[in-house]
């Protein structure tokens, strides 16, 4: 006897064009082609969930670096003396800072300086 699928297979076709709603063409109405795009969309969207963490940091990092050389400071001598001098912030919060309150900043970038010129002396 053979196996007769019926309402199984009819059950997962529809499942995956329901997944494909709002892409183009037959993408979204023929089974093989919304198939292929909707493993496609799903591996691209794995990827760039891990993705935009790195983008995220890297943008926080070009802040912070752009507001400490207003200051006469690099972003990794910035970012050394802050840690010789115990402050433990995130970039996310720095880069916060560096955007909207340049006061509380500056301070950091003081703080800095001031650690990294006892560290020369």
């Amino acid at each position: 006897m053979r196996v007769k699928r019926g309402n199984v297979l009819q059950k997962h076709h529809k499942k995956i064009i329901k997944y494909a709603k709002g892409f183009r063409g037959s993408k979204s109405r023929l089974f093989i082609a919304a198939n292929q795009a909707v493993m496609q969309a799903w591996k691209n969207a794995y990827r760039d969930r891990r993705k935009r963490k790195r983008d995220f940091r890297s943008l926080w990092i070009v802040r912070i670096n752009a507001a400490c050389r207003m200051q006469g400071l690099t972003y990794g001598r910035f970012i050394n003396g802050l840690q010789k001098a115990n402050v433990a912030l995130n970039r996310k919060v720095m880069a916060e800072l560096a955007v909207n309150d340049r006061d509380a900043f500056n301070k950091l970038v003081d703080i800095a300086k001031e650690h990294l010129q006892l560290q020369v002396a």
